[in-house]
């Protein structure tokens, strides 16, 4: 592990200002993406503004809790640093309107160097990617959080690793992403570093949950390669188990402090991204639907199922 990513590391609320994060609240963050920064110059979007259309400079990327109960290999995030757990837990009302105080005043500076126009549409977010940091459904009261942003015109989509099934069958979001890192258990276990091996069983339930979800769900797996690359009939079995509407496939991208826990051979092209979601499609009634080379990422659907972002 080189260990200069992790010399000097300060405190960790002094360490997620110094990477750009603003605290909100008691426990909850939020923090602009590279392609808010472009996408409000005009200059290129998110390959979720493709696939599902999402104005990326209209999005907040925000987390209502920074715990998270796994410590992933390929997380950009500092999983080594201990994350304080909140003595209580901010209202829902508290964190959708602090978070919408926040994005304005990160995106303040760019009133002066982005077309009015879209500067202006930013400081009106319509999406909330409730997904930056942390494991949302750790927060015991994000239904209502998710009500929250609805009220106020506010589509949500939640990233979840699926280890609370119980929240999955609670939440309501516009689209839920259930993060899938191994085709079994050995491997999950390795990838992921969960605080309990049962976590795999949890995992397996929300797979089972998200089948009965009336919301637009999609399962996404990212590609580390000579680690999880391998068994494409094994994901699409638990695939399967959840029937989901779309799959994201992607690589893992040597980004953060994930750089002094794997190397950047741990990169797939996106031409082996491309050949190991076409294998596990050929497991499955999906087809390739779309993909965006400079993300390294493949899109799944059923045949036929149009893509939101293009119909």
């Amino acid at each position: 592990m080189p260990d200069q990513i992790y010399n000097n590391i300060p405190d960790f609320r002094t360490l997620l200002k110094n990477q750009g994060y603003s605290l909100v609240g008691n426990h909850s963050a939020v923090k602009t993406c590279l392609w808010l920064k472009r996408s409000i110059k005009d200059e290129g979007a998110c390959y979720k503004s493709r696939f599902y259309g999402i104005k990326s400079h209209c999005c907040i990327q925000m987390t209502p809790t920074l715990l998270c109960n796994q410590k992933c290999i390929h997380c950009w995030r500092p999983t080594e640093i201990e994350v304080p757990a909140p003595e209580e837990w901010d209202s829902p009302v508290e964190i959708m309107g602090s978070s919408i105080y926040a994005q304005r005043k990160l995106i303040s500076g760019f009133g002066g160097s982005a077309p009015r126009e879209r500067w202006m549409e930013a400081n009106k977010p319509e999406h909330a990617a409730i997904s930056l940091s942390g494991e949302p459904t750790l927060y015991p009261y994000l239904p209502e959080l998710i009500d929250e942003f609805t009220k106020e015109g506010i589509t949500t989509f939640v990233v979840t690793n699926g280890t609370r099934p119980e929240m999955i069958t609670r939440i309501r979001p516009t689209q839920l992403y259930l993060s899938l890192d191994a085709p079994d258990k050995n491997t999950y276990l390795e990838v992921c570093n969960p605080e309990s091996p049962e976590l795999w069983e949890n995992i397996k339930k929300s797979l089972s949950n998200l089948y009965s979800k009336d919301v637009r769900t999609v399962v996404r797996i990212t590609l580390i390669k000579g680690v999880n690359m391998y068994n494409p009939e094994g994901f699409a079995e638990l695939i399967n188990t959840a029937k989901p509407d779309f799959v994201e496939i992607k690589a893992y991208m040597h980004l953060g402090f994930s750089r002094g826990r794997l190397s950047r051979e741990s990169m797939p092209s996106h031409d082996e991204v491309y050949a190991f979601a076409s294998k596990i499609a050929d497991y499955l009634d999906y087809e390739v639907a779309d993909n965006v080379e400079i993300s390294r990422v493949v899109l799944l659907s059923r045949p036929l199922e149009p893509l939101p972002g293009q119909s």
